[in-house]
Formats: structure tokens, sequence, C-alpha cells
């Protein structure tokens, strides 16, 4: 935040604002916001507050809190997405299934950032989705279904139905993420608990081959 305070300074406060500008500034501020004390907190007037605009200005990119939100959420999924893609790349060719590198992937961004992915959780998981974020979440979906078959092409995981495959991972992360959110999995051994599920839950979807 000091960093950005110098910069308005530079270049001048608020003029220094200009074009496309502006709405990035504001979902930076937003992302701040977020990090120190969660969703609830984010507010138009604190988000125009932090990145040294007039209160009213924000409603020129965005017409309300729930807009401004919708566009964080986006950007984490995005943020979140490219974690996951470090994780996997991380992992290596491991003969295992990918699926565990993004489960353990979903636990690591929780304890790491559990106040991004409470946004992202109830923006998601809602009764209905806010159509920005469809695009965004089918494509990884598309994704995740495409590693599943992948997998299974390779021997590593039982033939199936790749979607229910996906959904039982999904709801079984969902739920260990859940648990360390609400502190009942303890931050301390969550990922080393995550992991002995995880394996437990792949040794049931994993591929056997007979002898």
């Amino acid at each position: 935040m000091k960093e950005r305070e110098r910069a308005r300074k530079r270049g001048g406060g608020r003029g220094a604002y200009h074009h496309g500008a502006l709405p990035e500034a504001l979902v930076a501020a937003a992302f701040e916001v977020l990090d120190e004390q969660g969703q609830e907190k984010v507010s138009v007037r604190e988000v125009a507050r932090r990145a040294g605009v007039s209160a009213g200005a924000p409603f020129r990119h965005f017409a309300d809190r729930q807009a401004l939100l919708t566009a964080l959420a986006d950007r984490v999924l995005a943020d979140f997405v490219r974690w996951q893609e470090a994780q996997v790349a991380a992992a290596g060719p491991d003969g295992r299934s990918v699926m565990r590198a993004i489960g353990l992937g979903v636990v690591r961004y929780v304890l790491r950032h559990p106040r991004r992915f409470e946004l992202v959780r109830s923006r998601v998981f809602a009764a209905s989705r806010d159509p920005e974020l469809s695009e965004r979440l089918d494509g990884i979906d598309r994704v995740f279904t495409d590693l599943i078959v992948a997998d299974q092409e390779a021997g590593l995981l039982r033939p199936g139905d790749p979607a229910l495959v996906g959904l039982a991972g999904q709801a079984l992360v969902y739920g260990l993420a859940q648990m360390i959110l609400d502190g009942y999995l303890p931050a301390a051994a969550a990922e080393e608990l995550a992991c002995q599920v995880m394996d437990t839950f792949g040794q049931g979807i994993a591929n056997h081959p007979s002898p």
C-alpha cells in the first residue's frame, strides 16, 4: 500500500489514473481489504479511499459493491488457476494422477489465502452463479475434465464417467478446505492430513491392472 501511495504522489494523485488504469487500481485496493479483513469489509467507499479517488469514482466502472466483488472474484480465480498450474508443474511425472497435485494445490491455496478462497466459494458454490464468472468457471471445468480423461487414457485412473470422478474429487477437496477454514483441521497439520486423505481417495479410483 505504501508503494502505491508513493506512486500516486509521483504521478500527481487522482489525475494519474486514466483510461483503463483506475479499474485495476480499484481491484488492487479491493485485494488489500480482502486479504486483511475479508470480503465483508470490502466496500466501494473503502476501496476508493485506498485508491486515492473520490467516493463516486468507482461507480464509473462498477455499478455497485456486488459488481466490484464479482470482478475481484474473477481475479482471484485467475490467480488460483496460475497457482494450480504451478503446483501441477512442480509435482512432475510421479506416476500418480494429476488429481492429487490439483487437490493438494487447493489445500495449499486455502492455507495461504483463506479469505480469497472464502470469496470464491461464496460466488462459485452459490445457488446461482454470476454470469460474468460462468465462462471462466466453465473453462476450469473443461481443463479439469481433460486432465482426468488423460489420466484414464494413461492407465492411471479406472475407466468411468470423468465428470463423476471430477465431482467426487471436488467434493472431497472442498470438504477438506472447509474443515481448514472452520479450524477443524489445525493449519499446522492440515497439509499432511490432506495428503493422507487424498491418497486414501486415490487408492479407490486408481487403476490396478491385473497381474
